[in-house]
């Protein structure tokens, strides 16, 4: 879980300029969008509708946004999503999986396997990579100082919590799928809204490999990030300090 964790906290880092915010609101638009579509406009009564509200106010989206957003998703002239997901390797082997949300099923394939062409990787076939990952419930939850910190851990793990880290001024939570709901509702019980909370493909063993080699790998992952299509990316790259700190620089 090390790397895992290093890499969500330097997409958050580097994720904090304008043109990567609007990416990121782009990306909850369309969640919001398939939630309210599926299970209708009312988070109250529609638990994935409500994930993806509680995530979009995290990341600070503006409440008009969101409604607006919920009110084009019930509308007859809403855009219809398909979820898609794309699994192969980059150099080296490593393993990355993808998922999409997509208007336009050829347009998304054609740029997918692309990116994986362009930076020498190549795209496997559905399921091939199942094994290496675990779904796992992430939630990531702003550090509250005032907070007795080995209460509130007692309080996380009672709810389902696995692992719990704290970096900086943020704190990752990790649990299984099965207790997602379960660890989602106690935070509500405790008045703690996350940053973000969702169902993550964790690698259950990482590849450690040099700075080049790496530098490689993580500028696939970026041109995948980089596509409206997409909505996320895991890999089983190891992110050694060494590595983060390089990161980290740029």
């Amino acid at each position: 879980m090390s790397g895992h964790s290093k890499w969500s906290t330097i997409k958050r880092k580097k994720g904090a300029n304008d043109a990567k915010r609007g990416q990121m609101f782009t990306r909850l638009i369309k969640e919001i969008t398939i939630a309210a579509r599926e299970g209708g406009g009312d988070p109250e009564a529609n638990p994935r509708l409500r994930l993806a509200v509680q995530n979009a106010r995290g990341a600070n989206m503006p409440k008009d946004n969101i409604e607006r957003a919920i009110k084009k998703a019930t509308g007859d002239d809403a855009t219809k999503y398909e979820e898609l997901t794309f699994e192969g390797y980059a150099p080296n082997g490593i393993a990355i999986f993808v998922e999409c949300l997509s208007d336009n099923n050829n347009r998304t394939v054609a740029s997918v396997r692309s990116v994986f062409n362009k930076f020498g990787g190549n795209l496997g076939t559905h399921g091939s990579l199942s094994y290496l990952f675990d779904r796992k419930g992430i939630f990531t939850i702003r550090k509250n100082n005032e907070v007795d910190m080995d209460e509130f851990e007692l309080e996380l793990i009672d709810g389902g919590a696995e692992e719990i880290e704290i970096d900086d001024d943020m704190i990752t939570v990790t649990c299984a799928m099965e207790d997602f709901g379960s660890l989602n509702k106690k935070l509500e019980e405790m008045g703690v809204e996350p940053v973000s909370a969702d169902l993550q493909r964790v690698p259950n063993d990482t590849k450690v490999l040099d700075l080049s080699g790496a530098a490689t790998v993580l500028k696939l992952i970026d041109s995948l990030e980089d596509n409206d299509d997409v909505q996320n990316v895991f890999h089983n790259l190891e992110m050694t300090e060494e590595l983060a700190e390089e990161l980290e620089k740029q």
